[in-house]
Protein backbone atom coordinates (compact mmCIF):
# COMPACT_ATOMS: atom_id res chain seq x y z
CA UNK A 1 0.00 0.00 0.00
CA UNK A 2 2.79 2.69 0.87
CA UNK A 3 4.33 1.82 -2.48
CA UNK A 4 1.01 2.51 -4.31
CA UNK A 5 0.86 6.07 -2.93
CA UNK A 6 4.25 6.41 -3.41
CA UNK A 7 3.80 5.82 -7.11
CA UNK A 8 0.07 7.80 -6.83
CA UNK A 9 2.19 10.56 -5.65
CA UNK A 10 5.14 10.68 -7.58
CA UNK A 11 2.47 10.49 -10.75
CA UNK A 12 0.24 13.58 -9.68
CA UNK A 13 4.20 15.70 -9.41
CA UNK A 14 4.98 14.31 -12.60
CA UNK A 15 1.54 15.34 -14.25
CA UNK A 16 1.98 18.80 -12.51
CA UNK A 17 5.40 19.47 -14.09
CA UNK A 18 4.10 18.66 -17.24
CA UNK A 19 1.66 20.82 -17.02
CA UNK A 20 3.78 23.65 -15.70
CA UNK A 21 6.15 22.78 -19.18
CA UNK A 22 2.89 22.78 -21.33
CA UNK A 23 1.73 26.21 -19.95
CA UNK A 24 5.31 27.89 -20.39
CA UNK A 25 5.49 26.17 -24.58
CA UNK A 26 1.96 28.11 -24.77
CA UNK A 27 3.49 31.64 -23.18
CA UNK A 28 6.16 31.30 -25.03
CA UNK A 29 4.75 31.07 -28.54
CA UNK A 30 2.08 33.05 -27.59
CA UNK A 31 4.97 35.84 -27.63
CA UNK A 32 6.10 34.15 -30.77
CA UNK A 33 2.78 34.98 -32.08
CA UNK A 34 2.69 38.92 -30.75
CA UNK A 35 5.89 39.47 -32.27
CA UNK A 36 4.50 38.43 -35.89
CA UNK A 37 1.77 40.17 -35.60
CA UNK A 38 3.93 43.19 -34.87
CA UNK A 39 6.03 41.93 -38.06
CA UNK A 40 3.62 41.51 -40.36
CA UNK A 41 2.50 45.55 -40.15
CA UNK A 42 6.29 46.75 -39.78
CA UNK A 43 6.16 44.86 -42.97
CA UNK A 44 2.99 46.45 -44.38
CA UNK A 45 4.07 49.82 -43.30
CA UNK A 46 7.11 49.28 -44.95
CA UNK A 47 5.73 48.50 -48.14
CA UNK A 48 3.38 51.69 -48.38
CA UNK A 49 5.82 53.96 -47.21
CA UNK A 50 8.24 53.93 -50.66
CA UNK A 51 4.58 54.97 -52.23
CA UNK A 52 3.75 57.70 -49.70
CA UNK A 53 7.29 59.11 -50.51
CA UNK A 54 7.15 58.80 -54.28
CA UNK A 55 3.86 60.25 -53.99
CA UNK A 56 5.70 63.51 -51.72
CA UNK A 57 8.23 63.85 -54.44
CA UNK A 58 6.22 65.20 -57.39
CA UNK A 59 5.38 68.12 -55.32
CA UNK A 60 8.06 68.12 -52.72
CA UNK A 61 11.06 68.96 -54.91
CA UNK A 62 12.84 71.12 -52.24
CA UNK A 63 12.18 68.80 -49.16
CA UNK A 64 14.20 65.87 -49.99
CA UNK A 65 16.25 66.34 -46.61
CA UNK A 66 12.97 65.20 -45.18
CA UNK A 67 12.00 62.37 -47.50
CA UNK A 68 16.14 60.80 -46.82
CA UNK A 69 15.20 60.68 -43.34
CA UNK A 70 12.32 58.99 -43.43
CA UNK A 71 13.81 56.60 -45.86
CA UNK A 72 16.53 55.78 -43.67
CA UNK A 73 14.39 55.14 -40.74
CA UNK A 74 12.46 53.15 -42.79
CA UNK A 75 15.30 51.23 -43.90
CA UNK A 76 16.37 51.02 -39.71
CA UNK A 77 12.87 49.26 -38.93
CA UNK A 78 13.28 46.58 -41.53
CA UNK A 79 17.10 45.71 -41.11
CA UNK A 80 15.96 45.45 -36.82
CA UNK A 81 12.63 43.60 -38.21
CA UNK A 82 14.29 41.22 -40.20
CA UNK A 83 17.13 40.95 -37.39
CA UNK A 84 14.58 40.78 -34.82
CA UNK A 85 16.67 42.91 -32.51
CA UNK A 86 14.15 44.59 -30.39
CA UNK A 87 15.94 47.14 -29.03
CA UNK A 88 17.44 48.42 -32.24
CA UNK A 89 13.85 48.42 -33.34
CA UNK A 90 12.24 50.55 -30.42
CA UNK A 91 15.23 53.07 -31.42
CA UNK A 92 14.02 53.06 -35.27
CA UNK A 93 10.56 53.09 -34.64
CA UNK A 94 11.54 56.42 -32.70
CA UNK A 95 13.68 58.10 -35.33
CA UNK A 96 10.70 56.83 -38.11
CA UNK A 97 8.09 58.27 -36.20
CA UNK A 98 9.80 61.33 -36.05
CA UNK A 99 10.91 61.43 -39.65
CA UNK A 100 6.88 60.57 -40.69
CA UNK A 101 5.58 63.33 -37.89
CA UNK A 102 8.43 65.83 -39.55
CA UNK A 103 7.17 65.07 -42.86
CA UNK A 104 3.68 65.45 -42.22
CA UNK A 105 4.82 69.22 -40.56
CA UNK A 106 6.55 69.84 -43.70
CA UNK A 107 2.91 68.74 -46.27
CA UNK A 108 1.35 71.96 -44.61
CA UNK A 109 3.36 73.93 -47.01
CA UNK A 110 1.91 72.03 -50.35
CA UNK A 111 -1.78 72.36 -50.56
CA UNK A 112 -2.00 70.91 -53.73
CA UNK A 113 -0.10 68.11 -52.32
CA UNK A 114 -2.47 67.75 -48.91
CA UNK A 115 -6.13 67.48 -51.27
CA UNK A 116 -4.20 64.74 -53.52
CA UNK A 117 -6.59 61.71 -52.98
CA UNK A 118 -3.53 59.25 -53.69
CA UNK A 119 -1.53 61.43 -50.60
CA UNK A 120 -4.14 61.44 -48.30
CA UNK A 121 -5.43 57.93 -48.96
CA UNK A 122 -1.40 56.90 -47.90
CA UNK A 123 -1.16 58.97 -44.99
CA UNK A 124 -5.01 57.14 -43.96
CA UNK A 125 -3.44 53.97 -44.60
CA UNK A 126 -0.17 54.73 -42.77
CA UNK A 127 -2.03 56.35 -39.86
CA UNK A 128 -3.68 53.52 -39.93
CA UNK A 129 -0.98 50.87 -39.96
CA UNK A 130 0.75 53.17 -36.95
CA UNK A 131 -2.40 52.46 -34.91
CA UNK A 132 -2.10 48.95 -35.24
CA UNK A 133 1.44 48.49 -34.49
CA UNK A 134 0.83 50.62 -31.30
CA UNK A 135 -1.80 47.99 -30.18
CA UNK A 136 -0.08 45.12 -31.18
CA UNK A 137 3.19 46.60 -29.33
CA UNK A 138 0.63 46.97 -26.04
CA UNK A 139 -0.30 42.82 -27.08
CA UNK A 140 3.47 42.21 -27.29
CA UNK A 141 4.72 43.67 -24.37
CA UNK A 142 2.04 41.74 -22.02
CA UNK A 143 2.58 38.40 -23.52
CA UNK A 144 6.79 39.04 -22.79
CA UNK A 145 5.46 40.28 -19.44
CA UNK A 146 3.49 36.97 -18.68
CA UNK A 147 6.67 34.77 -19.93
CA UNK A 148 9.04 36.77 -17.87
CA UNK A 149 7.25 36.31 -14.79
CA UNK A 150 6.40 32.96 -15.43
CA UNK A 151 9.69 31.52 -15.90
CA UNK A 152 10.55 33.21 -12.36
CA UNK A 153 7.85 31.69 -10.32
CA UNK A 154 8.24 28.83 -7.74
CA UNK A 155 8.08 25.92 -8.73
CA UNK A 156 7.74 27.15 -13.07
CA UNK A 157 11.36 28.32 -12.64
CA UNK A 158 12.76 24.79 -11.75
CA UNK A 159 10.94 24.01 -15.45
CA UNK A 160 12.36 26.53 -17.22
CA UNK A 161 15.43 26.56 -16.18
CA UNK A 162 16.17 22.56 -17.40
CA UNK A 163 14.53 23.28 -20.39
CA UNK A 164 15.65 26.48 -21.70
CA UNK A 165 12.92 28.41 -21.18
CA UNK A 166 14.68 32.31 -21.50
CA UNK A 167 13.05 35.66 -20.70
CA UNK A 168 12.42 37.71 -23.67
CA UNK A 169 12.91 41.09 -24.50
CA UNK A 170 10.21 44.04 -24.18
CA UNK A 171 9.72 46.56 -27.00
CA UNK A 172 10.73 49.54 -25.71
CA UNK A 173 10.97 53.16 -26.94
CA UNK A 174 13.96 55.55 -26.94
CA UNK A 175 13.00 59.08 -25.20
CA UNK A 176 11.76 61.13 -27.66
CA UNK A 177 9.29 58.64 -28.53
CA UNK A 178 8.01 58.81 -25.40
CA UNK A 179 8.48 62.35 -24.00
CA UNK A 180 5.06 64.72 -25.20
CA UNK A 181 5.36 66.63 -28.73
CA UNK A 182 6.20 70.21 -28.91
CA UNK A 183 3.12 71.48 -30.36
CA UNK A 184 4.72 74.54 -30.94
CA UNK A 185 7.26 73.54 -32.70
CA UNK A 186 5.97 71.73 -34.98
CA UNK A 187 3.70 74.73 -36.28
CA UNK A 188 6.62 76.68 -36.91
CA UNK A 189 8.07 73.73 -39.26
Amino acid sequence: MPFVIFLALIAVVLLYLISIYNNLVTIKHGVARAWANIDVLLKQRHDELPKLIEACKQYMKFEVETLERVMQARAGVATAREARNIPALGAAEGRLRAGLSALFATVEAYPELRSNEHFRHLVSRITELEDGIADRREVYNAAVNINNVRIEHFPDVIVARNFGFRAAILLEFAEPEKSDVDVAQAFKS
